[in-house]
């Protein structure tokens, strides 16, 4: 699975809108939103933020 599908997939699970995610991480959802669609490769400080508020791991993050 890609790491813009895991970050969507999280979202989507935790019942939480792009928007709110965006506000987390401190970003425009324009920019999040390209995260999800992967046409952007999502920085390791937002990898690192995601991981610790989703309670998982990077490796569960970025790997396939």
């Amino acid at each position: 699975m890609a790491v813009y599908r895991r970050v969507r997939d999280l979202r989507e699970d935790h019942d939480k809108t792009q928007k709110e995610i965006a506000q987390l991480l401190n970003m425009q959802t324009t920019v999040y939103q390209r995260y999800e669609r992967g046409e952007r490769e999502l920085p390791l400080w937002a990898a690192i933020k995601l991981a610790r508020y989703y309670g998982v791991t990077l490796d569960y993050l970025v790997h396939e």
